[in-house]
């Protein structure tokens, strides 16, 4: 087993937390003979319905809400790619951003920022960002263009921000790139996630621009578990998916502007730690959350909405133990429209809509950490019909995924030694 895979015993072994181990090995159970369990899935596994996933769930007595929420049927799309390494010795790369032209715009967590040209080329650290807290899950994370990038160079990204007192928290600040694309200027911070907390996990993170020209945020709820909590109240940005304008100003029409004792940035609460959000070729929200042990979510964001950690969970604490608050039902908390368990730490996502490849048109791409594969998703009428994993013979934690302009898409992955891939049709 892998030392940065084993967040799975966080609670026994506290050494092993950070350096990137947003989820766990798998499960306990990673070794033993693969078994399907027909309650957990919704279903008995079939020559028709072939799961990817056999193990026994973390969670054996849990039962999903309703059929298919869990363990979909395996697909093949049957596509012929190729994966072209444009840089090799990234250092924990956490996004990567296409820019118009074909240059890419790469976070490193360390604190470095860097453009790779189409031709693989990775040029220095820009200038101009401010001190990141690297330790744990923290750092340089996130990144996201201006809509209106073409015209005003403007760069959005996120990253854990040490804080007065010890603590750190997660911070989003723009800054216009330079025209020699070596430096940012006018770096001003436009969003800080109260309260601070003395941690090192669960930054969530996650930066994309809606439709309507809003930015959207997600946070986590800082790991500890007399943190959880956060996620569940209003007065504070732990667990939440945020909303702001681009220069940082609240919209009037977010659901809890004007309510007493809330942060009125909320879109969302009762979110763990989310680390992959895209919006749909239908403008609508959907976020990919890490779970605990078992229960790594896919939710349908609606404003205002509650979606329950913690009190609401497919997963169970990583001593074995039920989490004393959780239950996989309660009125009023919305259900995900899919979960897994044992889990694929989730870490980027991406609707296809290009034409490079047509049978992943209207697919949800998510990097899998633990899964160590790009995840594919067959998503109708909001449920969850397929599901498919690629890339798992490179072996690698898939960190992040979009797609280019080109209608390729672009992958990197979060390794000492992290790669930038480009996926390409094959002939």
């Amino acid at each position: 087993m892998r030392a940065r895979d084993l967040e799975l015993l966080v609670p026994l072994i506290i050494l092993f937390i950070g350096a990137g181990c947003d989820q766990r090995a798998g499960s306990p159970d990673a070794g033993t003979p693969a078994a399907a369990t027909a309650g957990a899935e919704g279903g008995a596994a079939s020559p028709d319905c072939p799961r990817i996933e056999t193990r026994r769930p973390n969670a054996e007595d849990q039962r999903p809400a309703f059929p298919g929420q869990t363990r979909a049927c395996a697909v093949d799309s049957d596509v012929a790619f190729d994966v072209v390494v444009l840089a090799r010795g990234l250092e924990h790369p956490w996004a990567v951003e296409p820019l118009p032209g074909g240059d890419l715009l790469v976070t490193e967590r360390p604190g470095r920022m860097r453009i790779v040209t189409a031709a693989g080329q990775v040029g220095e650290p820009i200038e101009g960002l401010p001190r990141v807290d690297a330790r744990g899950q923290g750092g340089l994370l996130d990144v996201a263009l201006s809509p209106d990038f073409e015209t005003d160079r403007t760069i959005f990204w996120s990253y854990a921000e040490p804080r007065r007192g010890g603590g750190n928290g997660t911070t989003v600040a723009r800054g216009v790139l330079s025209p020699d694309r070596r430096r940012l200027e006018q770096v001003q911070v436009i969003f800080r996630a109260e309260p601070a907390y003395a941690g090192r996990n669960h930054f969530g993170s996650r930066l994309a621009f809606g439709p309507d020209g809003m930015l959207y945020i997600t946070t986590g709820d800082r790991f500890d578990t007399p943190m959880r909590m956060h996620a569940q109240r209003l007065d504070n940005h732990l667990g939440k998916v945020l909303r702001i304008a681009p220069d940082g100003s609240v919209p009037q029409d977010n659901p809890f502007v004007g309510q007493a004792d809330a942060r009125p940035e909320i879109w969302s609460l009762g979110h763990r730690n989310i680390q992959a959000m895209a919006f749909d070729p239908q403008g609508r929200l959907w976020t990919v959350e890490h779970g605990p042990r078992g229960g790594d979510e896919l939710n349908l964001i609606q404003p205002g909405r509650n979606y329950g950690w913690p009190l609401v969970s497919y997963g169970e604490e990583y001593s074995g133990q039920p989490i004393e608050t959780a239950e996989t039902q309660r009125p009023g908390y919305e259900q995900p429209i899919y979960y897994w368990d044992p889990v694929i730490a989730p870490s980027g996502a991406q609707w296809y809509t290009g034409e490079a490849f047509p049978a992943w048109r209207g697919s949800l791409f998510i990097g899998g950490l633990v899964a160590r594969a790009l995840v594919r998703l067959v998503v109708e009428n909001e449920r969850v019909t397929g599901e498919e994993h690629l890339l798992k013979e490179r072996d690698q934690r898939v960190r992040d995924v979009r797609q280019g302009p080109d209608g390729m898409l672009y992958v990197v992955t979060d390794e000492d030694e992290g790669e930038l891939w480009r996926i390409v049709p094959r002939g």
